[in-house]
């Protein structure tokens, strides 16, 4: 299963907008005015619509990206991460449960493990079966990525709803439909329910906080979904 991050896991209260105004004073030499709508979308995405806005040219993305990068992983700028409740009991009963569980995020990965790590919530993640968010601008792209990296961690297929997806935000449960994935929503994030369940998600919960209703929701997928691939490759 793939965990989105921020608003599902964490609150981060502003972390990834402080590194975007580093990194942009670092690299154009003067303050970030703007950061574009940021839920549920990725990196690569905020970053290319941040930077247009601040009249700068898209052809500057990655080298954005990488900043981005190397900035949230040398982990110097200060800010509190918060395990959202119920999130690590979340982890914990679902890795007791036996599921393997990864992340799928907007952000770029030194990004998330910093969140991950400051919000105390690293045990029973794979970070290397997980996709992030310098990948693609489309949410959707990183499931194919997160398979395909899941397949390479431990030689299995994740195919339909052997993938499960949890995310506080429409954009989640659309990445998970448009990809046979199983959506699972939290309204922890700035979408109530109502919202959620417009997207079309297959289950929907307040929080993560009813641990046996999180493993229900995210075990209730078709029996022997996930498939061994005849040649790993």
């Amino acid at each position: 299963m793939l965990w989105d991050v921020d608003y599902t896991l964490v609150g981060a209260d502003g972390l990834g907008t402080r590194l975007y105004e580093v990194v942009f004073r670092e690299m154009f030499g003067r303050e970030l005015i703007t950061v574009a709508p940021k839920a549920g979308r990725t990196d690569r995405a905020i970053v290319g619509d941040t930077l247009a806005l601040a009249g700068v040219a898209r052809t500057e993305v990655d080298a954005f990206l990488t900043a981005l990068a190397r900035v949230a992983a040398d982990g110097a700028v200060p800010g509190l991460v918060r395990p959202l409740p119920g999130a690590a009991e979340a982890i914990a009963a679902l890795t007791a449960a036996g599921v393997r569980q990864s992340v799928l995020t907007g952000n770029v990965r030194p990004l998330a493990a910093l969140k991950l790590r400051r919000a105390g919530l690293g045990v029973g993640l794979d970070l290397d079966a997980g996709a992030y968010g310098d990948v693609h601008e489309v949410r959707a792209e990183l499931v194919t990525e997160a398979r395909r990296a899941a397949r390479q961690v431990y030689g299995l297929d994740f195919p339909g709803e052997a993938t499960v997806l949890v995310g506080d935000t429409p954009l989640d449960v659309a990445a998970a439909l448009a990809t046979g994935s199983r959506a699972v929503a939290v309204a922890t994030g700035s979408y109530p329910a109502a919202d959620l369940a417009a997207a079309g998600a297959h289950v929907i919960l307040p929080d993560l906080t009813d641990t046996a209703r999180v493993v229900a929701a995210v075990t209730a997928g078709p029996p022997g979904g996930v498939t061994r691939p005849a040649d790993i490759g």
